[in-house]
């Protein structure tokens, strides 16, 4: 991976890019102490492609079938990366489970967000899961990616409380509020080096003022 000063972030999407977009406004107003060098979509017509661009960010698709197997694609995606001088990945609505391919060269600097406080309601539609659960607290996880769904350790979390005339698509849509901060704020403390990894526990130190 070449050398870079700084944190140099790529983002993986495959949605619209709500995550995505709240990543990129911070990196450009100086929030965030990186620079996104690319946004890597699996899905043509995704809408964080035409996002990005729009934000002048390098956006690119790479179309799954034309590599094969997962671990092939996977591969794609780390040569992207790695000539961009990647040494931050962000997922961000990013539907593919990745594998030993993608996660070897970028061991501990791999972050997701999820709908949930994991490890409750893993998967897809967690916010329905946890709606239908009857849970009186939902929220929403920063985590590090292992090659187990949403199993990787705990980076932060926000409590979103659930309210008796909420639907599921209200629970949601608070959830998501909560997720474009904390997502912000864990990829800042990454971007600062201020987190300690000790086994699954994960230590933010404070900014500096």
């Amino acid at each position: 991976m070449p050398e870079q000063d700084g944190c140099v972030i790529g983002i993986l999407a495959s949605g619209r890019g709500s995550n995505m977009a709240a990543l990129l406004e911070a990196c450009a107003s100086g929030e965030i102490p990186a620079r996104v060098a690319v946004v890597l979509s699996d899905r043509e017509q995704a809408g964080a492609l035409e996002t990005a661009r729009r934000m002048g960010v390098d956006a690119v698709h790479l179309n799954p079938r034309q590599h094969g197997s997962r671990e092939g694609y996977d591969r794609a995606l780390v040569a992207e990366l790695r000539q961009r001088g990647v040494n931050l990945v962000c997922l961000a609505g990013y539907m593919k489970l990745v594998t030993r391919e993608f996660l070897a060269p970028y061991a501990g600097r791999v972050l997701n967000i999820h709908p949930s406080l994991l490890p409750s309601f893993p998967g897809l539609d967690a916010q329905q899961q946890a709606f239908d659960y009857g849970v009186k607290v939902a929220g929403c996880t920063v985590h590090l990616v292992e090659l187990a769904m949403d199993s990787g350790p705990v980076v932060m979390q926000a409590a979103v409380p659930v309210m008796d005339d909420d639907t599921a698509q209200s629970l949601s849509a608070r959830i998501l509020e909560q997720e474009h901060r904390i997502y912000v704020e864990a990829v800042c403390a990454f971007a600062e080096e201020r987190v300690r990894v000790e086994g699954r526990r994960i230590f933010i130190r404070a900014p500096r003022k």
